[in-house]
C-alpha cells in the first residue's frame, strides 16, 4: 500500500468524524445562546490564565493553578509523543522483535506466546511510562490534589497491570485468531466482535471499580441526602431507584470533587465522591446530581458508546491499512515479516497512537457537548427546588474549581484539544446567565 492511499484513507476518516462532532451546537436553544455569550465575554475580557469575575482564585491559588496548568500542557503532549516516539524506538531497535522471538522460544503453544509477549510488550511499556507517572504523581501530591500513599499508589498500579494483561492477553488471542483467518477484513469483523465486548465491558466496570475504591448505598450512608436527590428524580421522571445512588470513598486517595454514571442496564448507577459531599452545601450536591442525571436520562451512556463504536471502526480500518504500508516499507528492518507476527501488535499500536492523538480534538468536542447538555439539565432540575438555581449552579462550580486549582482562563486551543469538559471559568460564567425562565426564553428539557 502506498503512502499517498494510507494518507487519503486517514483524510477521509477525519472528515467523517469532524461532521458527526460538529453537529451538537445547533440545538442551543434561545436562552442557551445567551448565557453561551455572556459566558464566551466574560473569558474573552479576561487575561489568559487570570481571574474571572464568576470564577477566581486567591493570589497564592492563582499561582499554583498557572503552574499546573503549564505543567499539565507539558505532561500532556510530551505523553502523546512519547507513546508514538517509544514505538518506534522500540520497533527500529529491535526490542519488539525480540520479545517475539523470546516468546516463541520459550513456548510452541500460541496462548502462552501471546501472553508472554503481551506480559513483556506491558513491563517494557510500563518502565518507559513510569518517570512521567511519578512526576505526576508527586505534583498531586505536592499540591494536595491526592493523600495517596506511594505504597497504595504502586499497589493500584499494579492492579490495573494485572487486569491489562489478563483482559488484553484474550483480546490479543482473539486479534490475532481473527487476523490469521481473514487477512483483508480482519479489521471489520474485529469491530462486530467488539460490540459485545465494549458492552460488556460497560456493564461490568461497576464491578471492577470497588478494586480501587470502597463504595457504599448512599441510602444507608446519608439517608437524608437521599430524600433530597430523590425530588430530582421524582422531577424528571427518572428511572434511577434509591439502592443505584452509591458513595464512593474518593477520600482515602483524592481530594478533588467529582460524581459519575457508570454502567448500564441492571448495573447502571449514579455515584457521588464523599469528597462532594464533604465539601458541598445540600443545595450545591442536589445540583452535582441532576447533571449526573442529565447523563443518566439523556442516554449519554448509550450515545457515547455509539460514538466510540464509530471511532474504533474507522480506527481500525486506518490500523490495517497502516499496518500494510508500515510492514510493508520498514517490515524487514523492524524485523516484523507479516501481519500475523505477534510484533505486528507494536504497529498497530503505533497507528492507534498516531491517530488517537489526532482525534484528540474530535472526541472531546462530542465530550463537551454531553457535559453541557447535563449542566443545562441539572440546572434545570433544580429549579424549584432550590432557592436560586443560577447561584447554585455557580457556587458548586467555583467548589469544584477550587479543589482542584482549575484553570479559570485556560488557553482556547488546550481546552479545545485536551478538554473533555468545559473550562471551569466557562462552566460557572454559563450557570450564572443561565436563565431559561425569564420572559421570551424556554427551558430546554423541563418545559414551562
Amino acid at each position: 500500500m502506498s503512502l499517498r492511499r494510507f494518507s487519503l484513507a486517514f483524510a477521509v476518516a477525519l472528515c467523517l468524524l469532524l461532521p458527526f462532532s460538529l453537529t451538537a451546537r445547533a440545538s442551543d436553544t434561545l436562552a442557551e445562546h445567551a448565557a453561551n455569550a455572556y459566558a464566551a465575554q466574560e473569558l474573552a475580557a479576561a487575561p489568559l490564565h487570570g481571574n474571572l469575575p464568576d470564577y477566581s482564585l486567591s493570589p497564592e491559588d492563582l499561582a499554583k493553578s498557572q503552574h499546573l496548568s503549564a505543567v499539565h500542557v507539558t505532561l500532556h503532549f510530551v505523553d502523546a509523543a512519547w507513546s508514538i516516539i517509544s514505538l518506534l524506538l522500540l520497533l527500529s531497535l529491535g526490542v519488539i522483535a525480540w520479545m517475539r522471538n523470546t516468546a516463541v522460544k520459550v513456548s510452541g503453544n500460541r496462548w502462552a506466546q501471546g501472553y508472554l509477549f503481551l506480559l513483556l510488550y506491558l513491563v517494557v511499556g510500563f518502565l518507559l511510562s513510569l518517570p512521567l507517572d511519578l512526576y505526576a504523581h508527586h505534583l498531586s501530591r505536592k499540591y494536595g490534589l491526592s493523600v495517596q500513599s506511594w505504597a497504595s499508589w504502586f499497589g493500584d498500579q499494579a492492579k490495573a497491570f494485572a487486569l491489562t494483561w489478563i483482559i488484553g492477553g484474550l483480546l490479543l488471542m482473539l486479534l490475532f485468531w481473527i487476523i490469521r483467518k481473514l487477512p483483508r477484513s480482519w479489521w471489520l469483523v474485529f469491530w462486530g466482535v467488539s460490540i459485545p465486548i465494549l458492552l460488556f465491558g460497560i456493564f461490568v466496570a461497576p464491578y471492577i471499580e470497588p478494586l480501587f475504591f470502597h463504595y457504599e448505598p448512599l441510602q444507608k450512608t446519608n439517608p437524608a441526602l437521599v430524600a433530597q436527590l430523590e425530588q430530582v428524580v421524582a422531577k424528571g421522571h427518572m428511572n434511577i431507584p434509591p439502592e443505584r445512588m452509591f458513595l464512593m470513598k474518593a477520600s482515602a486517595k483524592l481530594s478533588t470533587l467529582n460524581a459519575d454514571v457508570e454502567g448500564f442496564g441492571a448495573s447502571k448507577r449514579v455515584v457521588v465522591w464523599d469528597t462532594s459531599i464533604q465539601k458541598l452545601r445540600p443545595d450545591e450536591i442536589v445540583f452535582v446530581f441532576g447533571h449526573e442525571s442529565g447523563h443518566y436520562v439523556l442516554h449519554h451512556i448509550v450515545l457515547g458508546v455509539a460514538f466510540t463504536l464509530f471511532i474504533l471502526l474507522l480506527t481500525l480500518y486506518v490500523g490495517y491499512r497502516f499496518v500494510q504500508w508500515a510492514i510493508a516499507n520498514f517490515g524487514a528492518r523492524w524485523g516484523v515479516p507479516s501481519q500475523n507476527d505477534w510484533a505486528a501488535l507494536a504497529v498497530l499500536l503505533l497507528a492507534f497512537s498516531i491517530f488517537g492523538a489526532l482525534l484528540e480534538p474530535v472526541e472531546n468536542i462530542f465530550s463537551r457537548h454531553d457535559e453541557h447538555a447535563a449542566d443545562v439539565y441539572g440546572q434545570e432540575a433544580i429549579h424549584g427546588l432550590v432557592a436560586d438555581p443560577q447561584a447554585t449552579a455557580k457556587a458548586a462550580f467555583e467548589v469544584l474549581g477550587k479543589t482542584s486549582f482549575a484553570d479559570p482562563n485556560p488557553s482556547p486551543l488546550y481546552e479545545f484539544w485536551t478538554y473533555s469538559h468545559p473550562s471551569i471559568g466557562r462552566r460557572a460564567a454559563f450557570a450564572k446567565a443561565y436563565d431559561p425562565w425569564a420572559p421570551g426564553f424556554e427551558p430546554k428539557y423541563f418545559k414551562k
